[in-house]
C-alpha cells in the first residue's frame, strides 16, 4: 500500500471523526444523540432521540456542518488554483479583490444605500456575489494584454482594486446611521456560519464541488503551468486559456462561498501549503486533500467560535485567522518546506 493511499485513509478518517465530534459538542447534544439522529434516517428499527435534540441534530447542526465542509474545502481548492495561477504560495482566494468587492456590495445592500430598483430585485448574497464579481471583472480587463494576461497586471490589479472596494466598505459603514445594522455588517464581513439551514445550502454545496471536480480535470495541465508558461506551451498546454479557466472558476466557487457566509480568511491560503507537505505538489492530490483538509479545518474553527463565549457567537473568520497566521508562519520557517 502506497504512502499516498495510507494519507488518504487516515485523512478520511480523521475528518469523519472531526464531523462527528463538532456536531455533538455543546449543550444539550451528546455523541450518540447525533449516531440515533442518523441512524433513525437510515433504518426505522433504530430510536430517535427526543425531538428537541434531533431538530437541533439534524436541522441546525447537520446543515451547518455541511456548509463549513463545502466552503473551508472550496476555498481551500481556489487557494489551490490561485497559487497554481500566480505561481506565488502567498496567493489566496481573495487575491483578484473578490472578497473586497462583495464586502462592499454586502455593505451598501444592508445599510440600504442601493439604488431602489436595484435593492428590491436583490437580496444580500446577490448583491455580495455582483460586487465581488465586478471587482474580478474590473482585475481581469484590466490585466489583459492584447489576447495575453499578465499575472504581474493581475496581481497588481488585484491589489489596487482591493483598496478602492475596501475604501468603500469603510465609508459606507462609517457613514451609517443604525449602529445595530452596521454590528451585523461587521459580524457578516469577518465570516459566519450562522445561517446555515437546509434551504441555503443548494448554491455553496454545488458551486463548491462542481469547481473542485473542474480543477480535478484539468490538474495535469496545472502542474505544467508551475514550471512555467514557457515550458508548459512546450507541453502542449494552451496557457492562456488555462489562466483564464482558473480565474472564471476561482471567482465563480468564491462568489457563491462569500455570498453565503461573509469573508473567511487563511483556510485558502494555509491548507494547500499543508496538503504539499503531506502528499507533495502533484495538483490531483493536492486539490483532494486540500477539499478534505479544509473542510475539517473550517469545522472546528466553527465549533470553536460557538463554544468560546456562552452568551455569544465570534465570526469564524476571527478564529480562521488567530490559528492560521501562527501556524503558517511556523510552516514557512520550515527549511524542508519547497513550493512548485
Amino acid at each position: 500500500m502506497s504512502r499516498h493511499l495510507l494519507v488518504f485513509i487516515g485523512v478520511l478518517g480523521l475528518f469523519a471523526l472531526c464531523l462527528l465530534s463538532t456536531l455533538s459538542l455543546g449543550e444539550t447534544v451528546s455523541t450518540g444523540d447525533v449516531i440515533r439522529s442518523f441512524g433513525a434516517r437510515l433504518s426505522s428499527s433504530i430510536q430517535q432521540p427526543e425531538q428537541a435534540v434531533d431538530d437541533i441534530v439534524w436541522l441546525l447542526r447537520v446543515p451547518r456542518g455541511i456548509m463549513a465542509i463545502v466552503v473551508g474545502g472550496g476555498l481551500a481548492v481556489v487557494g489551490v488554483a490561485m497559487q497554481s495561477l500566480v505561481r506565488n504560495p502567498l496567493a489566496e482566494p481573495y487575491i483578484l479583490g473578490l472578497s473586497s468587492g462583495a464586502s462592499a456590495g454586502a455593505s451598501l445592500f444592508f445599510l440600504g444605500l442601493l439604488p431602489s430598483v436595484v435593492s428590491r430585485a436583490a437580496t444580500l448574497p446577490v448583491a455580495a456575489f455582483l460586487g465581488g464579481l465586478l471587482s474580478v471583472s474590473v482585475v481581469y480587463l484590466i490585466a489583459r494584454e492584447g489576447s495575453r494576461l499578465s499575472v504581474a497586471r493581475l496581481l497588481l490589479a488585484g491589489v489596487a482594486v482591493s483598496a478602492l472596494m475596501g475604501s468603500v466598505t469603510s465609508v459606507v459603514t462609517f457613514a451609517s446611521p443604525d449602529p445595530d445594522k452596521l454590528r451585523t455588517v461587521l459580524f457578516w464581513l469577518l465570516g459566519s456560519l450562522g445561517g446555515s439551514r437546509w434551504e441555503v445550502l443548494a448554491v455553496p454545496v454545488t458551486a463548491s464541488l462542481v469547481g473542485s471536480f473542474g480543477l480535478l480535470t484539468i490538474s495535469r495541465q496545472m502542474d505544467a503551468l508551475l514550471t512555467g508558461e514557457e515550458p508548459a506551451r512546450s507541453l502542449g498546454v494552451r496557457v492562456e486559456s488555462l489562466k483564464t479557466v482558473l480565474i472564471v472558476v476561482s471567482a465563480l466557487v468564491t462568489g457563491a462561498l462569500v455570498s453565503a457566509t461573509g469573508v473567511i480568511g487563511f483556510v485558502g491560503l494555509i491548507v494547500p501549503h499543508v496538503v504539499r507537505l503531506l502528499v507533495g505538489v502533484a495538483h490531483r492530490r493536492v486539490i483532494l486533500f486540500s477539499f478534505i483538509l479544509g473542510g475539517a479545518f473550517l469545522l472546528w474553527s466553527d465549533a470553536i467560535a460557538r463554544l468560546t463565549f456562552p452568551s455569544q457567537e465570534l465570526p469564524v473568520g476571527v478564529v480562521t485567522a488567530i490559528f492560521g497566521v501562527p501556524f503558517f508562519l511556523f510552516l514557512l520557517r520550515r527549511s524542508e518546506y519547497r513550493f512548485g
